[in-house]
């Protein structure tokens, strides 16, 4: 005798719950799986289980505990806008000067003024920088469109000292800021290559409809608050070094930064830091890695018919592009659990009584590395030309650009962790797991890089690309929680501008 039992996850990580499967059942079967693997969205995932009466499960009894239904990051709670705050345990604590072990060799920290220096004046622009944030995110633009927030930071930055250029190398919307310092007692010439750069960027776009949701607006002012930081201090402590502020235009889907590789734009920087926000335990930071990413658009051409008189006359370009959908719906079933393949349907002037001859779809493939996206790619793209050839419909293709996973820079990324633990922050349980994708993974494969995440509260099931995270790049605390990366980041610039060791390795 046996009894039936459905197991369901209200998360699209069907592999993950039925990993936890712990009973010595006889049989296993998949149901379902929501279409939405990879997405930031709930789907479904049901097994079907037969087992022995010997087991005596009781009807109605949770099966296994799925984790996703937590509000939680492996053993730690996601921070939640409706936890309560403690004014003492949120204060930032003081930097302590502690050491650094490279190579079993004593190397001490920034020095403590130095610090002092930073953290002060990220403190004296914090208003500064709060006006700054909520201007940007209460008028969000899409990608290539972010003239609002070109023209406002252009300005916020020539009037702290630095030199700008305008609608750099030729996009309307990017920009750099520039500063260079020699102190009085340096015999290095301009012209020495032993004088460093520090690179930095900051992200202004948005997203449709839902604007903010990826929290550009802080990552615009951390890239400002840093460059102002590191400026104050090679400037009060007579030290030398270059500062270069990219606006990076175009990063949700416009590959801006690849653009800017490809004219030129990061060939002086010694390296380049910049940070973002997500969901994630309290007062944590990580350094993990992102996928790779390809976008590609499809779109089918067809003939018109009247659907009832004479459908047999018609070549139906939707029919194309529903029978691409469930076959790369049905292909997911044999991809990687690291593999994402996602995207939607959009057409023009459709109508019931009339045979569709234009669809077009978008679609992202993801991959933990570039090389995975081009296999996946292969196989997706076939999914496409056989919808073509079964419908009769012609077919046309476009890739865009490829976006790298971050290939976080070592050296950096230990140096980070161990600075950031000083303004009360700690790593957390998500570094390393499989999320979305940047173009700053493919300046992490120009130059040494850092890319690191950290946590702001936000509502449940409110991570990013969610209209919960756009309330919550717009809270005080996401803003306190920016400035504490902005120091340290701006700690770690500054210990590369001035140790030539530590920048060598």
């Amino acid at each position: 005798m046996s009894i039936h039992r459905l197991v369901t996850c209200s998360q699209p990580y069907m592999a993950t719950c039925l990993s936890l499967l712990r009973l010595p059942f006889l049989r296993r079967r998949i149901i379902s799986t929501s279409s939405q693997v990879g997405l930031p969205v709930k789907g479904y995932c049901t097994a079907s289980i037969t087992m022995s009466a010997e087991q005596n499960v009781k009807i109605g009894e949770p099966l296994v505990p799925c984790i996703h239904n937590d509000d939680s990051v492996g053993s730690q709670p996601v921070w939640l806008l409706s936890d309560r705050m403690d004014a003492e345990q949120d204060m930032l604590p003081p930097y302590t000067d502690t050491a650094y072990t490279s190579d079993e060799k004593h190397v001490p920290f920034v020095d403590q003024e130095i610090v002092e220096t930073i953290n002060n004046r990220i403190d004296e622009l914090s208003p500064a920088l709060r006006e700054l944030s909520l201007k940007i995110h209460d008028h969000p633009e899409l990608m290539w469109k972010e003239h609002f927030a070109h023209d406002t930071l252009t300005t916020f930055m020539e009037s702290y000292g630095f030199d700008v250029t305008r609608h750099y190398l030729g996009l309307d919307t990017a920009w750099r800021a520039d500063f260079k310092f020699r102190s009085s007692t340096s015999k290095v010439s301009e012209q020495s290559s032993t004088i460093h750069t520090l690179g930095i960027n900051s992200e202004m776009d948005a997203l449709p409809a839902i604007g903010h949701a990826c929290g550009h607006n802080l990552i615009a002012i951390a890239g400002v608050g840093i460059a102002i930081a590191a400026k104050a201090a090679l400037e009060k402590h007579d030290l030398d070094g270059n500062i270069v502020l990219l606006g990076t235009p175009a990063e949700e889907g416009g590959a801006g930064k690849v653009a800017l590789i490809e004219k030129g734009g990061y060939k002086d920087m010694d390296l380049c830091l910049m940070c973002h926000p997500g969901p994630g335990p309290k007062k944590s930071s990580g350094v993990g890695p992102s996928l790779a990413l390809t976008g590609i658009q499809v779109e089918y051409f067809g003939h018109t018919a009247h659907a009832s008189a004479a459908p047999w006359e018609g070549k139906n370009a939707l029919d194309a592009a529903f029978l691409a959908y469930s076959a790369i719906s049905v292909l997911r079933q044999q991809i990687k659990p690291t593999h994402r393949v996602h995207g939607i349907v959009e057409g023009r002037d459709w109508a019931p009584n009339i045979i569709p001859d234009y669809a077009k779809m978008r679609w992202l493939v993801r991959a933990p590395s570039a090389a995975e996206v081009e296999i996946l790619k292969e196989r997706v793209t076939n999914c496409f030309k056989a919808a073509a050839l079964s419908t009769g419909c012609k077919m046309e293709m476009r890739t865009d650009e490829t976006m790298y996973d971050l290939r976080q820079n070592t050296m950096l990324a230990k140096e980070y962790l161990d600075i950031i633990k000083k303004y009360g922050m700690g790593p957390n349980s998500m570094e390393g797991a499989i999320g979305g994708s940047t173009d700053f993974g493919n300046v992490t494969y120009e130059l040494p890089s850092l890319h690191p995440s950290y946590a702001i509260p936000t509502t449940p099931n409110g991570g990013n690309h969610t209209r919960g995270f756009t309330d919550a790049a717009r809270t005080k605390v996401a803003h306190e929680c920016t400035l504490r990366v902005s120091k340290a980041l701006t700690v770690l610039g500054i210990r590369a501008l001035t140790d030539e060791k530590f920048l060598k390795e």
